[in-house]
């Protein structure tokens, strides 16, 4: 099909997740009218896989700013910070409630009462689907779609594209090139909330899907107490997740699976086993589990005997083979560089054009941190879009 005429808008935002409508949503307020492009045939369809097992919205703590490892958001998640995430579902209609661990989920627990709440709110947000960004042309940017080549004039614009993540639910990471041919800085792509390769010994096969409950994981100066799984292409799960970063970076993986119990108590329990087998050892004295027993038996080896073999309960040494591959991981580090944009997230080498979400160089644990981390930063990119927009008119 041949070019369509160009389309005018006040605000353009590209990228129909989290960080994208909240974007809108604050552009929109400010009576802009506001056209927003995504790629898929829906909008949100990360937020309804990560609802799938529960939508964990955000996390009531102390220190919440802290797991983003930066200082860079500080200011997005001060105005928009778990006490903000909260209100902001109830105001949909979605009563929340906080685990034992901080967790905050909507009573509902999936994300797709949500998600047609908000879509709804937005019913002045003109929403365009299938349409595919692939960069600018002069001032107006340009999107294959199913009606041909659109060009969008638009007063300002917002990125929020993904990370390089699930490419199948939009986060593709094809950005990347459009925006380093517009000399914007990028930090390198890394997977990010990801399982780790193991090559397994046959006797695993047995305990592929089994959870790890109640053992500490250590990787660094980072720590988990969260449960992970054994499955057949490694180890996987919200513990592993949490001591991801550093593992990555290089850190060694160690577990220490009874926690709770001193290390001089260990000692003295193994002491007591007589002639029995290391398993039945580690079973009667210990109370492992039967994967607690097997990953003892596959990492531990060769096994001391008596009270020696403490050390192996309580600092298992892991060995892995790296990372599973970036498409399969929950999130990613890199990105745009802090340096690329100001301090309202508008890229220095485009301005009118602002970036959210996990387009930006930042990366944090799952546990509501990711999704509460892209809806500030989607609500300061937009209502920074807004507010640019107003002087620029003001001088014109």
């Amino acid at each position: 099909m041949g070019r369509e005429a160009g389309v005018t808008t006040d605000a353009l935002v590209i990228g129909g997740g989290p960080a994208g409508l909240a974007a809108a949503e604050m552009l929109a307020a400010e009576g802009l009218r506001v056209l927003l492009a995504e790629a898929k045939p829906s909008v949100g369809r990360k937020l309804l896989m990560a609802g799938k097992s529960g939508l964990n919205l955000t996390k009531e703590e102390e220190g919440f700013c802290a797991a983003f490892g930066t200082d860079w958001l500080a200011p997005m998640l001060a105005l928009f910070g778990p006490a903000e995430a909260r209100a902001w579902a109830e105001g949909l209609g979605q009563e929340t409630f906080v685990g034992s661990t901080g967790r905050v989920f909507p009573r509902a627990m999936k994300a797709s009462p949500l998600l047609r709440a908000w879509i709804g709110r937005l019913a002045g947000v003109e929403v365009r689907v299938r349409w595919r960004w692939r960069g600018w042309e002069g001032g107006a940017a340009l999107f294959d779609t199913p009606e041909g080549e659109q060009r969008v004039e638009a007063g300002v614009t917002v990125l929020a594209l993904g990370g390089a993540s699930w490419a199948r639910l939009g986060s593709d990471g094809a950005w990347a090139g459009v925006l380093a041919a517009e000399g914007v800085e990028l930090a390198p792509f890394r997977p990010a909330n990801m399982g780790f390769e193991v090559a397994w010994s046959p006797h695993m096969a047995a305990h592929f899907g089994s959870p790890v409950k109640g053992a500490r994981l250590v990787a660094g100066a980072a720590e988990s107490r969260g449960e992970f799984v054994v499955s057949a292409r490694g180890l996987e799960g919200g513990g592993i997740y949490e001591v991801s970063a550093a593992l990555r970076d290089g850190a060694p993986l160690v577990l220490d699976l009874l926690p709770e119990v001193p290390r001089e108590e260990v000692e003295a329990r193994l002491a007591k086993g007589g002639r029995e087998s290391v398993g039945n050892r580690l079973r009667k004295r210990l109370g492992l589990g039967d994967v607690a027993r097997a990953l003892v038996m596959e990492f531990g080896r060769p096994l001391p005997e008596g009270a020696a073999l403490a050390g192996v309960v309580k600092a298992l040494p892991v060995t892995h083979a790296g990372p599973r591959p970036m498409d399969e991981a929950i999130s990613v580090a890199g990105g745009v560089t802090r340096a690329a944009v100001d301090e309202g997230l508008m890229l220095r080498a485009r301005p009118g054009v602002f970036v959210a979400g996990e387009m930006l160089d930042w990366e944090a644990p799952t546990g509501g941190y990711l999704l509460t981390g892209c809806l500030a930063t989607g609500r300061w990119a937009g209502a920074h879009a807004a507010r640019y927009l107003a002087q620029t008119q003001d001088v014109e």
